[in-house]
């Protein structure tokens, strides 16, 4: 005869020492607090102190950070369960996390792959915190990177949590990594205009920037004939390139360059044509005679 659920529920329960199951969650709890509790006093200070001997970079130092301080958590669980006398629950939640595990993997395929975008993206050492990159039409300077995200500060002041997958994915650019940028900009001056005194000016306003490198040189080479002018590429380098120090060489060096255009009388082209004149479009309607 085949017993009651009720009653099967009622047996299981009637043998469990709650007492005893009691003092096993104060005990968990006590070993867990302490172990955790030595783990942050203890293993995070170590583990600082060695990154930073090591000359590790914010890049690295941060997440390798995080990853102790997890599993600090993780060695004062187990620790818990050990003291208490609960290893069992661990068969229990070893099938709960199994079932979990491919629930989650079915779920998370985005997630896994942030993962693994954070790994590259740490492990290599020519992409830092502090970096000025550009990808996909946005640009800023990174603030933070996890195993999850890239945390970038836009220009405009707003921070963007850029998934680390999207970013392993596409053409960045990183305009911080070398240690000189060069600059370039196109001037589109008239055909009147007297060309090799126009590249003088430019060549002379670069060569008096303290900023711009005189190594390697400034140049200016004519790269562009249209209807409307004569297109001339001035070429400069600046060093420790930043996104402010970028900005402030170009304004001087514009400002520089409008002067001595003005003071020599000297004429930019339009950026386009302006036709005049009339055209006489015949009457469809008139009869033909």
């Amino acid at each position: 005869m085949v017993a009651a659920p009720e009653s099967v529920v009622n047996d299981v329960f009637s043998r469990v020492d709650y007492t005893a199951f009691l003092l096993q969650l104060g005990v968990f709890a006590v070993t867990f607090t302490v172990t955790y509790g030595l783990g942050r006093l203890v293993a995070v200070p170590i583990g600082r102190r060695l990154l930073r001997s090591q000359r590790v970079t914010p890049t690295v130092r941060k997440p390798m950070l995080r990853f102790i301080r997890v599993s600090t958590v993780i060695v004062a669980f187990f620790v818990g369960l050990f003291f208490a006398r609960l290893e069992t629950l661990l068969s229990v939640m070893g099938g709960f996390a199994a079932a979990l595990t491919l629930a989650v993997g079915f779920a998370s395929r985005d997630i896994v792959g942030n993962l693994v975008g954070g790994v590259f993206i740490i492990s290599d050492p020519k992409f830092n915190i502090g970096d000025w990159i550009e990808w996909e039409e946005n640009e800023g300077i990174i603030e933070d990177i996890s195993f999850r995200a890239t945390r970038v500060r836009t220009f405009t002041n707003e921070l963007i949590t850029v998934p680390n997958s999207v970013l392993a994915n596409s053409v960045v650019v990183n305009h911080a990594i070398k240690d000189a940028l060069r600059i370039d900009y196109s001037f589109s001056v008239e055909y009147s205009g007297d060309i090799d005194d126009m590249r003088r000016v430019l060549l002379e306003e670069a060569e008096r920037n303290p900023e711009i490198l005189a190594d390697p040189k400034p140049e200016v080479i004519v790269d562009d004939l249209t209807a409307a002018g004569i297109g001339l590429t001035s070429r400069f380098w600046i060093a420790n390139p930043s996104r402010q120090r970028y900005l402030a060489v170009r304004s001087e060096y514009f400002q520089a360059v409008k002067e001595r255009f003005e003071r020599e009388g000297f004429e930019m082209s339009p950026e386009f044509l302006e036709l005049t004149g009339e055209l006489d479009v015949p009457n469809s309607a008139e009869p033909n005679e």
